[in-house]
C-alpha cells in the first residue's frame, strides 16, 4: 500500500502523533515512556515558549489507514541568524522499519523547509539542542537517562537510506564513583587549585535564593553555549519553563555555583536519574482515574543511584582556571553523601576535546553515542 503523509491537524491527530512511540516501542524494555501530558504540553503552543521564537510543522505518515511515522520540521530564526541562514531542522522522529515510510516523512519536512527558504535539514532535534536531540547510534544495552533520546538499532539504516550524512557526534560518559567521592588525583589537584584562589567561591545552590541562582546560570549557559555546535540563547520563558520542570528534581547539593569576586562565573547543574523512576509510570500517572502510576513512581523515586550532569558551563573570562573540575569534584563529594553510585556526563561534542579529556580524566567512560545528521532539504 502507498505511504501518505499528511500535516497534523486537531486533537485527534495530535494524540496519534503522542501516541505512536508507544506502539513501537512496546517490545522494547529499555524505552522510558514520556509522560503523555508532558507531551501534549511540549507540543502546545500555548505552553511550550519555544513556539514563540521558532515555527514548528508536524506530520504523520499512514499506511491503509494506520499511522506508522512521525516527523517535526522546525525553523528556528536564533540558529538561522547565529549559524546558518539557510538550515531548518527536524525532529520527533519516529517509524516503522520502512525506507519508503521513512523517506516520505524526511521529504514532507524537507518540503515545509523548502516553503520557508531553507535548504538544509539539520537533526533530529526537538526543537534545538536546549533540549533532547540526537540519534542513538551506538549504546543499545541500556535504558536512556532523563532527556537523552533513545531509538530502534534500524533508524541509522533508514537515515543512511535517505540519503543523511553525519553532522557530529555527542558522546555520553559513565563516571562510577570512586572510594569516598573522591576524583582521580589528577582531577584533584586541578580542583583544589581553583578552590584555593581567595577570590573564588564554590557553594551549591540556594533554596532562598532559587529565582537569582537560576537567573545567574542562565546568563552563564548562554554566554558559555554561544560559540558551542549548533546552539542557540535560551529566552527568559523558554529557560523558565525549563527551569520549572526540573525544581522538583532538584537537590541543592548538586546544582553548584561558582563566583569570581563575588559575580557568577560557572555552574553544574546535575539532577537525579528521573528515568529510572518514570519508567514505573509507563507513561501515565493516572490509570482510569487512579494515581498507579504515580505511586510506582514514588516507590520508584527511592531506589535512583545514578545522576547526569544536565548542563556546565564557564563564562569565556574564566575558562583557565580550573572552575569547571572544581564544580565537578564539590558535586561528586554531594552525590557520594547522598548515595549515588554513578554520574552520567552527557552530552560532550565529540570534538570538544578539552571537554572529553577532562571526563575521561574523571574516570569517565565513553559507552555511548548520538549523531546529528545532514542533507539537502
Amino acid at each position: 500500500m502507498t505511504v501518505t503523509v499528511t500535516p497534523v491537524e486537531g486533537r485527534a491527530d495530535t494524540t496519534a502523533f503522542i501516541r505512536l512511540p508507544y506502539a513501537l516501542y512496546r517490545g522494547d524494555p529499555l524505552w522510558v515512556a514520556p509522560l503523555e501530558r508532558e507531551q501534549r504540553a511540549f507540543l502546545d503552543p500555548r505552553r511550550n515558549p519555544f513556539h514563540a521564537v521558532g515555527a514548528v510543522r508536524l506530520y504523520l505518515a499512514r499506511r491503509g489507514g494506520t499511522v506508522i511515522g512521525r516527523i517535526a520540521a522546525i525553523s528556528d530564526p536564533r540558529y538561522q541568524e547565529r549559524h546558518d541562514p539557510k538550515c531548518g531542522h527536524f525532529g520527533l522522529f519516529e517509524c516503522v522499519d520502512d525506507t519508503e515510510a521513512a523517506a516520505a516523512l524526511f521529504n514532507a519536512a524537507a518540503d515545509w523547509l523548502g516553503e520557508q527558504g531553507l535548504t538544509r535539514m539539520l537533526g533530529p532535534l526537538s526543537f534545538s539542542t536546549n533540549h533532547e536531540c540526537g540519534l542513538l547510534v551506538d549504546g543499545f544495552d541500556g535504558p536512556p537517562t532523563m532527556l537523552m533520546p533513545h531509538n530502534p538499532p534500524y533508524y541509522p539504516k533508514l537515515f543512511a537510506g535517505c540519503d543523511f550524512t553525519k553532522a557530529k557526534d555527542l558522546l555520553s560518559w559513565r563516571v562510577p564513583m570512586p572510594a569516598g567521592g573522591e576524583p582521580p588525583a589528577l582531577f584533584r589537584r586541578a580542583a583544589e587549585e581553583a578552590l584555593s584562589a581567595p577570590d573564588v567561591l564554590i557553594r551549591p545552590m540556594n533554596r532562598r535564593r532559587f529565582d537569582t541562582d537560576m537567573a545567574a546560570i542562565r546568563g552563564i549557559y548562554n554566554d558559555a553555549w554561544s560559540e558551542n555546535y549548533a546552539s542557540v540563547p535560551m529566552t527568559d520563558q523558554e529557560f523558565a519553563h525549563t527551569i520549572r520542570q526540573m525544581k522538583p528534581l532538584m537537590r541543592p547539593e548538586l546544582v553548584q555555583i561558582a563566583e569570581v569576586h563575588g559575580e557568577p562565573a560557572a555552574f553544574a547543574l546535575i539532577l537525579p536519574d528521573a528515568n529510572q523512576a518514570l519508567r514505573a509510570a509507563r507513561g501515565r500517572l493516572t490509570t482510569y482515574g487512579l494515581p498507579i502510576g504515580l505511586v510506582r513512581v514514588q516507590r520508584a523515586t527511592r531506589r535512583i543511584d545514578r545522576i547526569r550532569v544536565i548542563a556546565a558551563g564557564v563564562r569565556k573570562e574564566h575558562r583557565t582556571r580550573g572552575l569547571g573540575a572544581a564544580l565537578i569534584t564539590q558535586a561528586q563529594r554531594a552525590a557520594f553523601r547522598l548515595g549515588y553510585t554513578e554520574t552520567e556526563v552527557s552530552w560532550i561534542l565529540e570534538d570538544n576535546h578539552l571537554a572529553n579529556r577532562s571526563t575521561e580524566a574523571l574516570g569517565g567512560i565513553h559507552f555511548r553515542t548520538h549523531r546529528l545528521y545532514e542533507r539537502t532539504a
